[in-house]
Formats: C-alpha cells, sequence, structure tokens
C-alpha cells in the first residue's frame, strides 16, 4: 500500500513506512515523498474485521458453545479496545500440580480482557512469522500437529532400525534467558518496530502478581501465556536449523526433541550438540527423560510410541489415564458413601467427567485427548486397555466390588449411563 505526503510529515501511531521514491511535480512547484505504508500487526489487533476473522476461525473447529458466547461478548462489547500496549495488566503466578502428580508446575495468566486479546495477537504472530521456521519444527504452527510429526517419522524408511536420542528440556518456558531472547525478537521481527518493542515490553517486565501482591520474579517467557508458544519456537530455531541444514532426521515440539542416525557414535555425537547447545542457551536436559534406544528398540515422542510399524499411545501416557480414572473412582466412591447417593449418579459423574476429558474441546479448542492421539495412532490395543478399566472403574461404582461381582453390571447398561468406547469413536473418527 503506498501513502503520499505533501512535504515532509511524518507517520504517526502504529504505522511506520519505509522511503520509496521521490517525484517532482513541474507545474505546482511541490514535491511529494512516496511511502511504503505498513500496519504493524498490533494495529490488527484492534481491528474489529480480525476479531471476526478469529471468531470464524474459532468456531470453525470443535469450539465449546460456552466459549464461543464468551468470544463473541467480548468482540461485541469491543472489549479489545480497553488493552492498553502502554499500559499492559501484570501476569498472575500460579503453582499448579502437574498432571495429578506431586510435581509443581509454574505457570502465569493475565487478566481475561488482556489474556483474549494476547490469543489474538498470538494467533497473527504465528501466521505471519511462521516462514522463519524450519519443517522440523511441530509446535505450535498453523497447519501442523503432533499427528504430522509423528507420521514424518514413521514414513522415514528403516527408522525402526535406527537409533534415536529423545531429550526434554527441563522446565524450559519460564527457564529462558530474556537477555538472549530479546535481540532475537528484535532481528526477526525488525520489519516491525511496535510489535517488537510491545513484545520485549513483555519479557522486561520484571513484577509478577503473587497472591494478590506485586513482586519481582525471573520468569522467563511466562509458561501459560499466550505469547510464549511463539518465544519458545523462536528461542531454538538455531538448533532446529542446524540439523536441517545437515539432513539429520530430527524433530522437535516445543521442549520435546527426538533424532535418529544409522549409528551409535553419531547419536552420541549430535546429542552433545544438542546439549551443548542448551548450555549455551542456559537451558538444561531433564535426566529422568533422556532416554537412547538401538535398532528394533521401541522408541516415544509426544506420547505416542513406535516399534514394529505400530504407532500407539505411549506406556507412561496409558499409565497416566488410568491412574486418573482410579483416583476418581475412589474420590467418587468415598463420595458415594459420604453422601448416601446412588450409585448411578457416582458412575454417570465418573462417565460424565472422562467424556468431557476425552472427547469434547476444552473452552480454548486445546486438542482433546482423543484429537491428539486418534488421528496418529494405528492399533487399537491402548484404546482396548484404557475402555476396559474405564467399564472396570463404573462397575466398581456400581457394585462396590473389584472381584467377578461386579460383571452383573452389563456393558449395556454402562452405556445407557452415557458412556462412549474409546475403540468405537476411534473408528468412527477413522472412517
Amino acid at each position: 500500500m503506498y501513502q503520499s505526503f505533501a512535504g515532509s510529515g511524518a507517520v504517526y501511531g502504529l504505522v511506520y513506512s519505509t522511503y520509496r521514491y521521490v517525484e517532482f511535480n513541474d507545474f505546482s512547484s511541490c514535491f511529494y515523498f512516496y511511502f511504503e505504508v505498513r500496519m504493524s500487526l498490533l494495529d490488527d489487533v484492534y481491528s474489529r474485521d480480525s476479531w471476526e476473522r478469529f471468531y470464524s476461525y474459532k468456531t470453525s473447529l470443535s469450539c465449546p458453545k460456552r466459549f464461543a458466547g464468551e468470544l463473541r461478548s467480548y468482540i461485541d462489547n469491543e472489549e479489545y479496545l480497553k488493552v492498553s500496549c502502554d499500559d499492559f495488566a501484570l501476569p498472575k503466578k500460579s503453582v499448579i500440580s502437574k498432571m495429578s502428580t506431586q510435581k509443581k508446575r509454574t505457570v502465569y495468566t493475565y487478566p481475561c480482557v488482556n489474556n483474549v486479546w494476547l490469543k489474538l495477537l498470538t494467533h497473527l504472530l504465528l501466521r505471519r512469522y511462521d516462514h522463519l521456521f524450519c519443517d522440523n519444527l511441530y509446535s505450535f504452527r498453523p497447519g501442523i500437529t503432533a499427528k504430522d510429526a509423528v507420521e514424518r517419522l514413521v514414513r522415514i524408511r528403516d527408522i525402526g532400525s535406527m537409533y534415536s536420542y529423545k531429550v526434554d528440556i527441563s522446565n524450559y518456558f519460564n527457564s529462558i534467558d530474556v537477555s538472549s531472547l530479546i535481540p532475537m525478537v528484535e532481528e526477526y521481527l525488525s520489519d516491525d518496530p511496535p510489535l517488537a518493542a510491545f513484545l520485549s515490553s513483555l519479557l522486561l517486565e520484571p513484577y509478577v502478581i503473587d497472591r494478590g501482591c506485586p513482586v519481582i520474579e525471573q520468569k522467563g517467557i511466562m509458561a501459560g501465556t499466550p505469547q510464549a508458544s511463539f518465544f519458545a519456537n523462536l528461542y531454538l530455531k538455531d538448533l532446529d536449523k542446524w540439523f536441517d541444514d545437515r539432513g539429520i532426521i530430527y524433530a522437535r515440539y516445543s521442549d520435546d526433541i527426538i533424532l535418529f542416525t544409522q549409528t551409535e557414535d553419531e547419536i552420541r555425537e549430535y546429542a552433545g550438540v544438542i546439549r551443548d547447545f542448551l548450555d549455551s542457551r542456559g537451558l538444561a536436559v531433564n535426566p529422568s527423560k533422556e532416554v537412547y534406544t538401538a535398532p528394533g528398540e521401541m522408541w516415544v515422542f509426544l506420547g505416542f510410541c513406535y516399534k514394529d510399524g505400530a504407532v500407539d499411545i505411549a506406556p507412561a501416557s496409558l499409565t497416566k489415564i488410568k491412574g486418573k480414572m482410579r483416583r476418581k473412582a475412589r474420590a467418587l466412591k468415598r463420595w458415594q458413601t459420604r453422601k448416601d447417593k446412588d450409585p448411578a449418579n457416582s458412575a454417570k459423574a465418573f462417565i460424565r467427567i472422562f467424556n468431557r476429558k476425552l472427547f469434547e474441546a476444552s473452552d480454548d479448542n486445546d486438542l482433546t485427548w482423543s484429537r491428539w492421539y486418534f488421528p496418529a495412532i494405528n492399533t487399537t490395543s491402548s484404546l482396548l486397555e484404557i475402555d476396559h478399566y474405564a467399564q472396570d472403574c463404573v462397575r466398581f461404582l456400581m457394585t462396590g466390588k473389584h472381584n467377578k461381582g461386579r460383571y452383573r453390571v452389563s456393558y449395556d447398561e454402562i452405556k445407557a449411563l452415557g458412556y462412549k468406547c474409546l475403540v468405537n469413536e476411534y473408528y468412527k473418527v477413522r472412517e
């Protein structure tokens, strides 16, 4: 887009320009400067049209009605106009249990009006700058999923006969060195200085809200915030490029990395490259999730496992979902006994909870458990095991028994309570 300015006028606000050419007009004895004018991405987040397109995108997916209604209200009430880049709200710190274990995870959230605003900004950011990233990066990219990573790897000839190295970066998001990241933001977003300045200001903000009070904290890129996904991709892009340039089989999804080679010496060498690079960026590997495999052994990536051509749910993921079912069944049984409730009520509650977890989209359209796994697995072995375990939990809630007496509750009775069979749902999706 071009815009002419009489004289030497300046461009104000978030609109910025680059010099194009000068033309003299002999008739009027005046001249005009012609500029190529480009709007900052920040301007798009204040545009009603951008929000309408964002709403159409979100609701075209399996978006819950409640979330769609809240987003519709946010747009109609023009809540996004209340957000100021110059006086952005502070993030709130929370410490939550990780994956129903005793491990704790620190996350950050902005107030709702700011958080939704950042969601659109990140949506636009990830699309405008996707060209920065190599094809071996699979996280937070438009039109790319974990399924693509797994399918690409299993299609590689003789992948099962190679050595592999799988590693997870310890506390990746909150450990990133902001002083190293900001020059990268400024370099790669140099075509949009206002955007680079705003994102840098979020990284440089020293305060967070902790238990209602502002405190100074080193917080990295703040896990849980929308823009953290872009930062997580950007910070290790040079590592991705190193492997891409050399044609080495390598894949990264945020803080999960896997690579494959033909020889054990190569796998050890390239594992050292990864560790050295992470060390140079102030990061460390998680020793408990650093795994080498030899040819013919099962390898695991992104909750999937591969062995002898079969792609299935990883054993650790299978154990986690069964553990959640077991704990929830016990909790509901205690509630049932304490409140003297009808066993059918606790069984229905169990089914409702896991139907939502396994099949229904979250409020922000995150991938559900089934949408993550179903597209990539090619066997129902683990699904069948989970189905049997879930049915046993329902029978326990109905009868209070773990022995053969629980089988007086038939499968048809379980279905009548609202139960969905994972294997059946998998085949529906595949069809």
